[in-house]
This record gives C-alpha cells, structure tokens and sequence, in this order.
C-alpha cells in the first residue's frame, strides 16, 4: 500500500476563518477562535491520520505589516510556512481583498499545489461568490479554488478530498497517535488567551500573554496556575476588573473549556503581573515561544 504524507500550509489575512477551518479540517479545537482580527499568535500543527496518509495542517498568524517585534516574529512563522509547504491553502472571504503581492507573487509562480479557500460563503449572495470565485481565477490560474464555509463544515469535505489528492507519496513525520506538535501547556496558554480576546476590548488582549507556571496532574484533578502578563499597569486593574470580578469570570471560563479539552476536573489560578513592553523584549519574546521554534 502506498502512503501519503504532506504539510498543508495554511496562510490569509486577519479575520478570514482560518482558524476555523483548521479546526474543521482537524475535528479538533486546536487554534483559538474569536471575531477580533490576529488571533493567532503561532504556527501549530494539526495532524491527521488515516491507513494510508498523513496530513500535517499548519495554521499561522495572519499576514499584516508588523508594528512591533512580537509581530515581527509572527510574520517568521508565515515565511517558514512559505518554505515547507507540499500544498498551500490560501484562505480568502467573499468581501476581503488580498492585497499582499508578495505572497500573491510566490503563489503564482509556485510548483507546489495551491488551493484557495474562499471562506464565509454562508454570508454572501451566491452572485457575489461566482464573482469572486473568477477574480481568483484570474490571479492564480493553477490553482483550485473551493468555496466553503468551515463553521459550518460545509465543502470541507471537498477540501480535504483535494488536500489528499495532491500530497506526495512519502512516509509519515510523526507518530500516527500524533494529533499535534504542541505541548498541553501551550494550549492551556491558548484557552486563557481566547477568554481574554473574548471578554476584555481594544488593546487590552493584544497587550497580554500567558504563561502557565505549574501543570500538575493529579488521580481526580489537574491543578494550573498561570500567570496573565500585561503591557502596562494600568492594564493590571482592568484585567482583575472590580473585586476581581473580570477575572474570576475569564477563569470560570476557562476552567469549563479546559476540562473539556483535558477530559479530567481542573482547579485553575490566575495571577496578573506587569511585564513592560514585553512585545519589543527580544529575550521575553523567547521566553513566550515566539523564536524557538
């Protein structure tokens, strides 16, 4: 029996569902998702196995113009997804328009297997759709455009017929109990950050980070303590919010998510310090995973 094996790079704007189509494509909930724009922060691997093939989805931050070193890394992540790629999902929505000619450039120019994701179709007229589907034609003639819309699972199975069609013979990279590269810390991290991104507006969830300080499992109970890092004082008190109120609720909702995630009761403790201007502290930036991988 021939196997198959490939990474599937996926790449796009801010804010086009990728996330969510990753998590799809997977059948897991390994990328965090909410409706504010650069909500991934990493590349993470999702890994799907079957007899016969493996396919390695990588999701990654979305392309913008850095504003700081902490985005500066992000967008490294993007470029090493530029370079490994077997197959390249570009995912795009009915009314964004990709203007990165870069990228555009390298996709058009690739021998590697493109396929554009046209996102979020639920939300648009059917017109609006075909319309968009044929401009992408124009500006990636080999590649296979598929529209779907990944919260509601609709057309991915086309996408991953396709996926599978076009990776490589090859043996497989990771074990085949393998489901991701990442370590359950990191998404212990994740969890947290997206009830941030959730719950708290404007620069607060773009100015924290999370470090869980102490994972111990226990027969009946896992025990996290973990630490929310904020830019600035004043964003201290917000986080905490009146009688701590704001935070009990980001821990509430964690905890129910986590105890999905981890199978097992989970006691959390969260604790908020102060690192100034850790998005432009190349040794911080370390520390947090943004140049270790």
């Amino acid at each position: 029996m021939n196997h198959k094996a490939g990474f599937v790079n996926i790449i796009g704007n801010p804010n086009v569902g990728k996330s969510t189509l990753m998590n799809a494509l997977v059948g897991e909930k390994l990328s965090i998702i909410t409706s504010k724009a650069q909500t991934t922060r990493h590349r993470i691997l999702g890994i799907v196995n079957g007899d016969d093939f493996q396919i390695i989805y990588s999701d990654t931050p979305g392309i913008i113009i850095p504003a700081y070193q902490m985005q500066d890394a992000m967008m490294k992540f993007v470029d090493a997804a530029m370079k490994d790629a077997d197959v390249f999902l570009l995912v795009s929505e009915v009314n964004e328009t990709f203007k990165n000619q870069e990228v555009l450039q390298k996709l058009s120019t690739t021998k590697i297997p493109v396929i554009v994701v046209l996102n979020k179709i639920d939300l648009s007229e059917q017109e609006k759709v075909v319309e968009k589907i044929g401009k992408w034609n124009e500006l990636l003639p080999k590649a296979e455009i598929i529209p779907v819309s990944a919260l509601r699972e609709f057309n991915i199975q086309k996408v991953f017929q396709t996926i599978l069609d076009k990776i490589p013979e090859c043996a497989p990279y990771f074990d085949k109990d393998t489901l991701t590269d990442r370590p359950q810390k990191f998404f212990v991290s994740e969890i947290i950050r997206e009830k941030i991104l959730k719950y708290y507006n404007k620069e607060i969830p773009y100015s924290v980070e999370v470090e869980v300080e102490s994972f111990v499992e226990e027969e009946s109970i896992i025990r996290i303590r973990a630490i929310i890092y904020a830019a600035r004082e004043s964003q201290k008190g917000i986080l905490i919010g009146h009688q701590g109120v704001a935070l009990k609720r980001v821990g509430t909702e964690a905890r129910r998510d986590l105890e999905e995630f981890l199978g097992k009761h989970v006691f959390i403790e969260l604790v908020v310090k102060v690192n100034k201007d850790w998005r432009n502290n190349e040794s911080e930036l370390k520390k947090f995973g943004y140049y270790n991988q």
